[in-house]
Formats: C-alpha cells, sequence, structure tokens
C-alpha cells in the first residue's frame, strides 16, 4: 500500500510565498527609488491578506507590476483569487490587466517614440499574457481538485447512511418475522401446556401431581406473558422506543431459587449497592445454571452461593450427581456462551465443568471496580 506524501504544514504554506516575494523584490527593484520599492513593500503586504479580500489583494499588488518587474506577488494574488472565485469573467479581466500592466513601459515620460514598437513585440505581449494565465489556470485546478474532494466525501457519507438504512431495514424485517414465528408458535405451545397443566391440576387427586400441575400453569402462565411483551419489542423495529420489562434483580433471587423445581439452598452475603447490571448478571447466572441442573441432572441437588471475595464478587451454582438418566431435550448451546459474553461485557468471566463427586459447577466471577466502570455502557443488557 502506498503511502500518502505528507503535506506542508498551513503556516509554512503561507509564510513561503511572503519570503519569495521578498526574494523577488530584493532581486529586481533597486532601492534607491523609493516609490517603486514602497509598491513593492506593499504588494508583499498584502499577500497577508489574500484568503480573507483575494480581490483587493490582487488589486493592491497590481501597481508593483506596473512600476517594477516584481510581478511575482502579483500572480500570487491573482493564483488566490483563482482558487477562491467561481467568476471566470472576472479571472480573465485580472488577468488581462495583469498582463498589460507587465507589457506597458514605465515610466511612460521617458518612453520616447517607436520605442513601444521596438521593444514591446507581439512576443512579450504572448508572454504577458501566458504568465497570467497559468496562476489563473492553476488555482482553478485547485478548486475543481477541492471541490471534487468534497463531492467525493459527501457521496461517501450517503452510501455509509444508505448502508445503515439497509441494514435498519433488514434487522426490522428479521425482527418482525421472529416475532410472527414467537406469536404463532412459541406462544401457541406455551398456551396448549398450560391448559393441560390446568387440566391435570383439576383433574387429579394426588396432592404432588396437582401441585406440579399448578406450577407448570404458573410458568407457563408467566412464560406467555415475557413471550407477548418480547413480542410487541420486536415489532416495534427500533421506529419508537419500547420499555422493557421489570429487570431482575438480587432480591428475586430466593424466589427464583424456590420455583426451580429442584432442591437447591441459597445463601448470599453481598453489600446492598451493587450496580443493577451487576445483579441481573447474578440472577442470569444462577437462573441458567439451575434450569441446566433441572434439563440434564435429574434428581440432583444444588447450592448456590453468592458472596464477595475482596474485590471480586462470585456467584457459584453447585449440583450434586443426577439419581436417574435425563430426558432428551431441545438445547441450542447457548446458554453458557451468552453468560460468558455478559460477564466479559462487565470485565469478568465465567468458568464451568463437572465436579470430583459426578456433578457440575458454574462459577461467575465479577470484578466490582471493572463492573461499576462497565455499569453505564452495559445498562440496557438484560
Amino acid at each position: 500500500m502506498r503511502a500518502r506524501p505528507r503535506r506542508l504544514p498551513a503556516r509554512l504554506l503561507d509564510v513561503l510565498p511572503i519570503g519569495l516575494t521578498l526574494l523577488d523584490v530584493w532581486a529586481h527593484v533597486d532601492g534607491e527609488h523609493r516609490l517603486a520599492t514602497a509598491w513593492a513593500l506593499l504588494a508583499v503586504l498584502a499577500l497577508t491578506l489574500r484568503h480573507r479580500f483575494p480581490l483587493l489583494t490582487f488589486l493592491l499588488t497590481l501597481p508593483s507590476t506596473l512600476v517594477t518587474d516584481a510581478t511575482l506577488a502579483t500572480l500570487v494574488a491573482l493564483y488566490t483569487l483563482a482558487s477562491l472565485s467561481r467568476h471566470r469573467v472576472l479571472l480573465a479581466c485580472c488577468a488581462v490587466v495583469f498582463a498589460v500592466g507587465d507589457f506597458t513601459p514605465w515610466p511612460w515620460s521617458e518612453v520616447e517614440a517607436g520605442q513601444f514598437s521596438e521593444t514591446r513585440s507581439l512576443v512579450r505581449l504572448s508572454y504577458s499574457l501566458a504568465t497570467a494565465a497559468a496562476p489563473v489556470f492553476l488555482g482553478q485546478l485547485v478548486q475543481a481538485r477541492r471541490e471534487l474532494s468534497m463531492r467525493l466525501a459527501e457521496i461517501s457519507e450517503a452510501r455509509e447512511h444508505e448502508r445503515l438504512l439497509t441494514a435498519q431495514s433488514v434487522l426490522a424485517k428479521e425482527r418482525a418475522q421472529l416475532a410472527r414465528e414467537m406469536h404463532d408458535v412459541v406462544a401457541h405451545q406455551v398456551s396448549l401446556i398450560a391448559v393441560q397443566a390446568g387440566a391435570l391440576q383439576m383433574g387429579t387427586r394426588d396432592a404432588g401431581t396437582r401441585e406440579a400441575g399448578a406450577a407448570i400453569r404458573r410458568l407457563s402462565v408467566q412464560t406467555l406473558d415475557e413471550l407477548r411483551h418480547m413480542v410487541s419489542v420486536l415489532r416495534a423495529s427500533g421506529i419508537r422506543p419500547t420499555e422493557l420489562t421489570p429487570q431482575p434483580s438480587l432480591a428475586d433471587l430466593e424466589r427464583l431459587v424456590d420455583g426451580s423445581g429442584i432442591r437447591a439452598e441459597l445463601r448470599t452475603e453481598l453489600p446492598a449497592d451493587l450496580p443493577p447490571t451487576v445483579q441481573r448478571a447474578v440472577y442470569r447466572t444462577v437462573q441458567e445454571a439451575l434450569t441446566n441442573v433441572r434439563k440434564h441432572a435429574p434428581g440432583a441437588t444444588a447450592s448456590v452461593l453468592v458472596h464477595c471475595e475482596e474485590d471480586t464478587l462470585r456467584a457459584t451454582v453447585t449440583n450434586t450427581a443426577p439419581t436417574r438418566s435425563a430426558l432428551p431435550l431441545p438445547s441450542a448451546h447457548h446458554g453458557l456462551v451468552g453468560l460468558r459474553q455478559r460477564a466479559e461485557l462487565l470485565g469478568g468471566t465465567v468458568t464451568s465443568g463437572p465436579t470430583a463427586d459426578g456433578g457440575y459447577a458454574v462459577d461467575l466471577r465479577l470484578p466490582l471496580d471493572g463492573a461499576r466502570r462497565h455499569t453505564s455502557r452495559d445498562d440496557m443488557v438484560p
């Protein structure tokens, strides 16, 4: 990949023409001619105004072209005017005025009869016109290049905006399709589960079965409520802000463990000022771990320990070995991956693996200082 050439600093570009015009004055103007020297120095000083008042600068440098051979200041002023102005008729007139001033001899009182036609030939006039045209063409070229760069930047910005709109449109379609699938398939099946659980609860005399049916029905109804809200969030498709359901906190851990459907012991030793994102991370980790115990380790018991070790928060969920074979259930195997990603966003880690007694353990570690720093960025993580 070719490296871009380095540009000269802006201050150097402003000072360099003034220095060159001073050298031009020193080389072509005799210091004994005070009037000529004054006009030449005025032309040099006028260049400091060329970016703000390009036409005025050009007019102030014209006398130097007429009374001296130091024409560089006028050429610089003409170039600056051409690079900033789109008025081509004005530029053509300025170029002609410069050429006439450069062509005309000075002082007029010392011009002898017939000297004009002999010394100022057509070749000299053509040279003056060419000298005047060069800075005009160069200035127009620089102006066109600058405008082209601006247009390219605008086109790039428009394309980026169009790409974002296209991505948002595709995302909105995917969200709408997902909402339809959740409403038509998942919600329908969960409704059937709730109905069947209610029928089981009402149609049996066994107390254990009735309690299990009630628990299934309660969880099914809760799942339906969450599904309906998620469908409304997905259908919004980013057009208007939607409020998420109340997010869980550490105060909900006891209810989570009690309703997990397994025998579990909860022990918590935590401060009360933990950020909401940290509380949600702990809750989701315990929730996912207990769900996996219920799915993959039937008959096992679990212990949930949440506490602080110096500046690190730890949430450990450990279960014993299963007492019976697990039923094959569908799983996308994304639960632990999601927990690790959530922990990484808060600067922590999640480790998991089998224990020596045949059980399984999930361990969440969050540095409290890092979690507090990430709180504002990840506050919308559910």
